[in-house]
């Protein structure tokens, strides 16, 4: 039978502690622990502690404050952990876009958020080269058909052409920007929202700058 996986709040101790230790050269206590990973319950970090002690990750002294000592497990999982990270793909956060009626944006660049804004995504997600790949903040309900709510981020990758009924972001020629599936009628462009309740946008082909195709929603919770 497979070991169970650490979970977050024990993979943060574990951080926390070996990271501390290269620092102080000696181990936290129990509170400098439950702060740093925002642990309010000295017994909360204790069983947490318990359990990275029964998996091989740690030894304890019971009767010493930072009788704490990391084993060459913790170790291999800290560099398992740091490669995964390494190998995320990230994508940066570049603005909103309105999944409703357009908006005026006085540009064509999305460009509101700071540059340190990151998404980061396992390889697995997207087969898609990292430097294609943009994220948008969605604002508004026209695309909740195709759930996508107000708040969501989705994962773009730049392109400036679109095939009927691909969800794009594209860029009106009077400096709005939205949201929406996209559809070439010939002498005129459809823009469909996925809101019953919403008309489509009717615009000339000229008028239309296309930026992004979605490739990902991701659904923000909080």
């Amino acid at each position: 039978m497979s070991e169970k996986p650490l979970s977050k709040r024990q993979q943060d101790i574990l951080e926390f502690a070996r990271d501390y230790m290269n620092k102080h050269g000696r181990p936290p206590t129990i509170r400098e622990i439950g702060k740093a990973v925002n642990i309010n319950s000295t017994s909360v970090v204790n069983y947490n502690l318990g359990k990275l002690e029964e998996k091989g990750y740690l030894d304890r002294d019971p009767d010493v404050s930072r009788g704490l000592r990391l084993t060459d497990k913790a170790g291999v999982a800290a560099n398992t952990l740091r490669e995964a990270i390494d190998r995320l793909i990230k994508v940066r956060l570049v603005g909103d876009i309105v999944a409703g009626r357009p908006v005026m944006t006085g540009n064509d660049s999305f460009s509101t958020y700071d540059e340190e804004d990151i998404i980061e995504l396992s390889p697995s997600m997207l087969r898609e080269k990292p430097e294609d790949l943009f994220a948008l903040r969605v604002r508004g309900d026209s695309m909740i058909d195709a759930m996508v709510n107000d708040g969501d981020i989705v994962i773009m990758k730049q392109q400036f052409e679109a095939r009927n009924g691909e969800m794009v972001a594209v860029w009106l020629r009077n400096d709005t920007t939205t949201l929406k599936y996209f559809f070439n009628e010939g002498k005129r462009i459809r823009l469909q929202p996925a809101n019953p309740t919403m008309d489509a946008i009717y615009v000339d082909p000229a008028e239309v700058q296309v930026q992004g195709r979605v490739l990902m929603v991701l659904r923000q919770t909080a």
